[in-house]
């Protein structure tokens, strides 16, 4: 967007509803009222509703519901994840542009998408990226082996649903990595590495949200297990405001993560769960387990009991409810 356009919409914002005058948006931009007249002409076809009133000025009544970058950096409260954003209007994947730029950037690097053409969730199952969704890629650069990559996973759970939990949606974590409101998804995270030996080199984060996503311009398959925050509160978020907590929540745990015993990240994530409790049908590289899950351990495995009682720990695998 055109400089002096961010500068005529934050005026705007500024003014909490109050009219501001031609004259004087002119006059703090260094342009004449007829340069303002057409940079607000613009912007109501970007999708900005801005009313004017003859000798009384404009009033900015609403936003089109668009990231934005600018404000985004303006608000962030972090200082590391998020410190370097790169915002797209649209991409294939935030994942495959993370990838590209993992090696050189530096931690905390976060890449936004308006869509995704080609969204993905684990095991290259397709995920929808509609206009109005959360979606983005997260670079961390943790000092962990891979034996302990599924906790990063399990951090991400908790940060996603307490951001949702306090946007006023009823949200709890399956695992391994979906978080759900009363059954339906409305998260999902996708962990990528690169590493060598046992040398993790990065870890990729892929965050998606279905904010204020129209359930019914999803497929079928899809919208029937499906749910987001405009879906269950009844209206549309900032997602803007909305990013800015969740990078924040995300760093708050990251550094618990890197400063506390893992317990304390249990203890959280049991208290979010929705899968604790549950009789469950999870499938491995190796073999099926079916059982009931009854917690989950300090490596952050997650601990079945089979119908003969016994005991399995599993770090990784597809899950599926049975009840």
């Amino acid at each position: 967007m055109n400089d002096n356009r961010k500068e005529i919409i934050r005026l705007l914002r500024q003014s909490e509803g109050k009219p501001v005058s031609g004259q004087e948006i002119g006059s703090k931009l260094g342009i004449t009222r007829a340069m303002v007249w057409k940079y607000v002409r613009n912007l109501r076809r970007e999708g900005y509703d801005i009313r004017s009133s003859p000798k009384v000025g404009y009033i900015l009544d609403a936003c089109p519901d668009r990231i934005d970058p600018d404000e985004l950096k303006a608000i962030l409260k972090t200082s590391l994840i998020g410190t370097n954003i790169r915002y797209h209007t649209e991409l294939e994947s935030t994942n495959n542009t993370a990838r590209e730029i993992a090696l050189k950037s530096p931690e905390g690097t976060v890449v936004i998408a308006e869509t995704q053409k080609n969204g993905r969730g684990r095991l290259g199952s397709e995920w929808q990226s509609n206009p109005g969704g959360v979606w983005l890629s997260l670079i961390l650069k943790p000092a962990i082996s891979l034996d302990n990559l599924s906790k990063i996973t399990l951090v991400a759970g908790i940060a996603v649903t307490n951001t949702l939990r306090d946007a006023g949606v009823d949200a709890r974590i399956k695992w391994p990595n979906d978080v759900l409101v009363k059954g339906k998804k409305i998260c999902g995270i996708l962990t990528e590495v690169s590493a060598e030996v046992d040398k993790v080199d990065y870890v990729i984060l892929g965050i998606g949200i279905n904010a204020n996503i129209k359930l019914d311009g999803l497929k079928e398959e899809i919208r029937r297990k499906s749910t987001s925050i405009t879906n269950e509160v009844g209206k549309a978020v900032n997602r803007t405001t909305f990013i800015a907590s969740l990078l924040y929540e995300l760093e708050q745990q990251y550094i618990k993560f890197k400063t506390q015993k893992f317990t304390d990240i249990v203890d959280e994530w049991i208290n979010l769960s929705d899968t604790i409790g549950k009789e469950v049908r999870i499938r491995t590289p190796n073999k099926l387990i079916e059982g009931k899950v009854v917690g989950i351990t300090e490596k952050g495995a997650i601990v079945v009991l089979d119908r003969d009682k016994k005991r399995h720990e599993i770090i990784a695998g597809n899950c599926r409810y049975c009840n």
